[in-house]
């Protein structure tokens, strides 16, 4: 359980991290052509880095090791969000902002009212990728100097030769990774009201 816990810990900061910084970033590429123009290379040069190739570096960056996984996991987990952000919102019929915008809505009354509402399936639907993308990187994030987490326990049970613990790690593992995507999964099929449009 301690291992699930501090696993647990790690991916969910992680992916609210990513949420955090990738919705926003996601609406300003969906809105502004220019600000997708400028981003699109650089971005697409970082997408293709795999993160457990940053390991090197956030080991001398981060003073703890948490710190440093919970930054593979966002940098992992970031771009679904970006991505799937940008689309839901390019579908968004542009007649809806001029009206909001005749009526005196301000910025954040469209983000509130407009913007999230309309976007919501696409944001959860990258949610949903970038969360089965973190829980791929978790665990080899925790192969680091961490004496806690799935991947430290399957490291420890290799390491002890104790197989029979180490099998009982990999389902688990198949298991909670399940569980947390059918949970996104039913979120999905809630804001999926535009299929039914």
């Amino acid at each position: 359980a301690e291992h699930v816990i501090a696993s647990g810990y790690r991916l969910l900061i992680g992916l609210f991290l990513a949420i955090l910084i990738g919705v926003p970033i996601g609406i300003a590429i969906g809105l502004s052509k220019i600000t997708e123009q400028v981003s699109n290379e650089p971005f697409q040069l970082l997408r293709m880095v795999s993160p457990l190739s940053w390991m090197p570096i956030v080991v001398f960056v981060f003073p703890k090791w948490d710190q440093a996984i919970i930054f593979l996991i966002a940098v992992a987990a970031i771009w679904p969000v970006i991505y799937a952000t940008a689309a839901g919102l390019k579908k968004v019929d542009p007649a809806w902002f001029k009206v909001s915008k005749n009526l005196g809505a301000s910025f954040h009354k469209m983000l509130a009212q407009v913007i999230f509402p309309a976007i919501a399936f696409d944001i959860f639907t990258g949610i949903r990728l970038a969360l089965g993308i973190a829980w791929v990187v978790l665990v080899p994030a925790e192969l680091l100097g961490v004496s806690s987490g799935l991947g430290y326990a399957i490291k420890d049970a290799r390491e002890t030769l104790a197989y029979d613990h180490l099998t009982a790690m990999v389902v688990v593992i198949g298991i909670i990774g399940f569980t947390l995507d059918t949970i996104v999964g039913v979120l999905v099929k809630k804001y999926s009201w535009q299929k039914d449009v």
